[in-house]
């Protein structure tokens, strides 16, 4: 694994996170727009349970992978913190924390440290040279 790809793991486990929560939203949306029918007509034993119960069902279920994921995330970016951290270079830490654990865009980035992009591109080179990937990471 490059230094670049240890340390997106952490943006790529937020966009799951994220994709889930969506994903519930639109299971909760489905939940409150479930109606029951009434009828006097029988109902067939060997139907399956309401929709309503199964979109509740899904919810409970995507709700503990978040929570795992999230539990992964937090260890994840505390990780990454402490790998950022070793780099002895403040200005590429900074630069690192925000892109790799803060999400922030190059552009923004730039603004915030008072650079031009290109030079936020050549700390960003340098600063990558500077990372150690942990053992168990290494390919």
């Amino acid at each position: 694994m490059t230094e670049k790809e240890y340390l997106l793991q952490a943006r790529y486990l937020d966009e799951r996170i994220n994709s889930k929560i969506q994903q519930i939203a639109s299971l909760n949306e489905l939940a409150t727009r479930c109606t029951s029918t009434i009828s006097d007509m029988p109902r067939n034993p060997n139907h399956g349970g309401s929709r309503m119960a199964d979109a509740v069902i899904k919810i409970v279920s995507l709700q503990e992978e978040i929570n795992g994921d999230i539990d992964a995330l937090v260890d994840l970016k505390h990780e990454i913190m402490g790998v950022i951290k070793a780099v002895p270079n403040v200005e590429y830490q900074t630069l690192l924390e925000k892109r790799y654990l803060c999400f922030i865009t190059w552009e923004q980035i730039a603004v915030d440290m008072n650079y031009s992009m290109q030079h936020i591109h050549r700390m960003h080179s340098a600063a990558l040279k500077e990372i150690t990937v942990p053992p168990k990471h290494e390919s």
